[in-house]
Order: structure tokens, then sequence, then C-alpha cells
């Protein structure tokens, strides 16, 4: 049977030192998974940049650092097959800014509530063996985006809904053509829930969280 692995990761170093999940642990819990493939919270034009190019860091931070210092050459040297199936489209992201329309000072109270959502977000990271890998992170990140979506319903849907449901179809394509092997899908913590909601529909082992 195909088995199917998700873990959920903190892009920004100074936020992963501060909450206890280093590359080191990231690293250990890949090693354990044993996978044959990692599908990747990259652009797949950022990928193909990467093999190009290995100094061409792509572009608005993307992709994070952990695949930079980690993922990547985790997988090059471990002959382990990465897949990058990230989406968003450059030319038209900003256009769906969830407070996109509102004035000023709406803007800057919804971006303190949203930030607020962050920290209880953080507030969460001892649950669980995995830092932000838990019931407990996944559920107050549920809550977050239940509340963009009444902000601006049109940019969650964009940002949020469409690009989880292209990224987790990138996945099933994976494993449609690779039954039997160990796919580990490394995304931000914020996809966890969605991730696991989507891939334990399918005829497959899910093993979330990792630990």
């Amino acid at each position: 049977m195909t088995v199917v692995g998700v873990l959920g990761t903190i892009h920004n170093p100074e936020l992963r030192e501060k909450y206890h999940c280093p590359l080191a642990l990231y690293e250990s819990i890949i090693t354990e998974f044993k996978p044959d493939i990692i599908c990747g919270e990259v652009h797949p034009l950022s990928w193909q940049k990467y093999l190009k190019d290995r100094t061409d860091k792509g572009y608005w931070g993307e992709p994070a650092s952990e695949y930079w210092e980690l993922i990547f050459p985790l997988c090059e040297n471990n002959n382990i097959e990465f897949v990058p199936i990230d989406w968003f489209e450059l030319d038209v992201w900003n256009q769906f800014d969830p407070f996109g329309g509102y004035a000023e000072e709406q803007r800057a109270e919804l971006q303190q509530i949203d930030d607020e959502w962050f920290l209880k977000q953080m507030s969460t990271y001892e649950a669980g063996s995995i830092p932000f890998n838990s019931v407990e992170f996944d559920e107050m990140t549920r809550l977050k985006y239940e509340w963009l979506n009444q902000i601006n319903p049109t940019a969650h849907n964009i940002r949020w809904v469409v690009r989880n449901q292209i990224m987790i179809q990138r996945v099933k394509n994976i494993m449609d053509s690779n039954q039997g092997k160990r796919i580990l899908c490394i995304v931000g913590a914020d996809h966890n829930y969605v991730f696991q909601e989507a891939l334990t529909k399918e005829p497959i082992q899910l093993v979330y969280p990792l630990r």
C-alpha cells in the first residue's frame, strides 16, 4: 500500500529557533519516514530554476529556507525524488489581497486581528511531539482561515482553497503513478489540516503527525 506522510514546517528561521523546531528536527523526522518521494511546497518554476542554477534562490523568498538548507540537499544525497507542488500566479496574486478593498484604518485593524490569530497558532507549539503538527494547532489554524473567508471570500478562495486543491491534486497525481511508494508531503504547517482532510479519503496509509 502507498504510504503518505504530512510534515508541516515553519518557514522562518528565527521562529523555528524560538519554537524549538530546528532543521535538525525536520531532518531526523524525514530520515525516520524514509521517503521515496518528497512533494514540497515549491513552485514548479522555482524548481526548474534551481535545477539549472543551484544558486538561484527563486523570488518572493520562495522556496522557503528549509528547502535550500535541508530538503534539496537531503534529496540529492539520498536519492529521494523531489516533486514541486505549490501553485500561485505572480501576475495576479497581489490582486487577491485578503484585506484588499478595505480603507487604511480598517486594514490596520484587520492586520492586528490577523497578528493575534498568528500568536494563537504559535501558542500551541508544545502540543504534540512535533511543534505545529497537532490537533490543537490545526484547529486554531482552521478557525483563522474561517475568519479570513468571512473577511474576503474571493481572496480566500484563490489564495487558500484553490491553491490547496491544486497542491493536493499534484500529490494525488504522484500517488497514482507511484503506487506502493513512501511519499512525504512537506508543506507550511498551516496546510496540515487541509492535506489531512483530503488525503484521509484516499486508498492509502496516511501518517500524520509523523510522531
